[in-house]
């Protein structure tokens, strides 16, 4: 009978942090076991002595789980990281220690989840860009005629095409905006994009669980129901690919800059992508295609 578990899962379920970050450490060769460097993949067993940065890192209690909402003021850094200032951490100040699920701008305020629950984490990561978030936006000018049809079809930014959503308009400057994905800084990246500056973005849902009455720099235990919710929509992840091609190839900000600095070609990148998606061929180019297409033709 398995009596081991991994060795990220052991890290993540004392609570210190989530199995990903776990990870992060293991390659950074800031985990020992017994007294050995760890490597990743490895499996914990009864008895062994993890250390984490020199500490000691002990089999976790059977406490509670604990699964926080918080509304989140602008200004707060979403990072159990304890020296950086105005860390989320340390805003919350709960007695058990806890880490963020997710991320949100610093800027920005809204809904956002904190546990001490590793499992949870590493499923609700893995299957993000499948599930709903929900945001009200205020722009610095009123959006003028299209701006809805463009933001919900996809823009263009960091290197890739965002995925389609849904944008509705709440007033000449304020829009509300469902997303299912999770791009670095991505609303305020699309809104800059077609010509506008964000000047307030709150997020009010993640997936079930709705920011409410919950008053700015408040947080509440979430219920029983949200958290059996919570659960059960994140059931099928363990089988969901960490993140999608384009979600990875995103990452560059160099991508970003080129379009930026250079909108006159801007245009035709934006149409190739739409050529190239109607295909279902997004690395071919519509010259190599038309090639293709005299080819079957003789």
């Amino acid at each position: 009978m398995e009596t081991s578990i991994s060795l990220n899962k052991f890290i993540s379920d004392t609570g210190y942090c989530s199995r990903r970050a776990a990870d992060k450490l293991i390659e950074a060769g800031r985990v020992l076991v017994n007294d050995e460097p760890a490597q990743l993949g490895m499996r914990y067993q009864a008895g062994d002595v993890v250390e984490v940065d020199g500490s000691i890192i002990k089999a976790p209690k059977k406490d509670k789980l604990i699964y926080i909402a918080l509304y989140k003021p602008p200004g707060i850094t979403t990072t159990s990281e304890a020296h950086i200032p105005g860390n989320i951490v340390a805003f919350v100040n709960h007695p058990k220690r806890i880490f963020p699920i997710g991320r949100l701008d610093k800027d920005s305020e809204g809904l956002i989840f904190l546990t001490n629950d590793g499992d949870i984490v590493n499923k609700i990561l893995r299957a993000g860009n499948k599930h709903e978030k929900e945001y009200i936006v205020r722009l610095h000018k009123p959006a003028e005629q299209g701006f809805v049809t463009q933001m919900s079809n996809g823009v263009p930014i960091l290197g890739t095409v965002t995925a389609p959503c849904k944008v509705q308009m709440m007033g000449r400057q304020t829009f509300r905006i469902t997303l299912t994905q999770g791009l670095n800084r991505q609303i305020r990246r699309m809104c800059e994009y077609l010509g506008y500056s964000v000047l307030s973005l709150k997020r009010t849902r993640i997936m079930n669980i709705e920011l409410g009455k919950l008053a700015l720099g408040k947080w509440r235990n979430l219920s029983d129901e949200e958290v059996a919710q919570l659960k059960a929509s994140v059931s099928y992840s363990d089988k969901t690919a960490l993140a999608s091609p384009k979600v990875k190839k995103a990452r560059p900000e160099s991508a970003a800059k080129t379009k930026t600095t250079a909108p006159k070609s801007v245009p035709q990148a934006v149409k190739k992508t739409k050529q190239q998606t109607a295909l279902e061929a997004p690395k071919s180019k519509s010259g190599s295609y038309k090639e293709f297409r005299k080819k079957g033709k003789r």
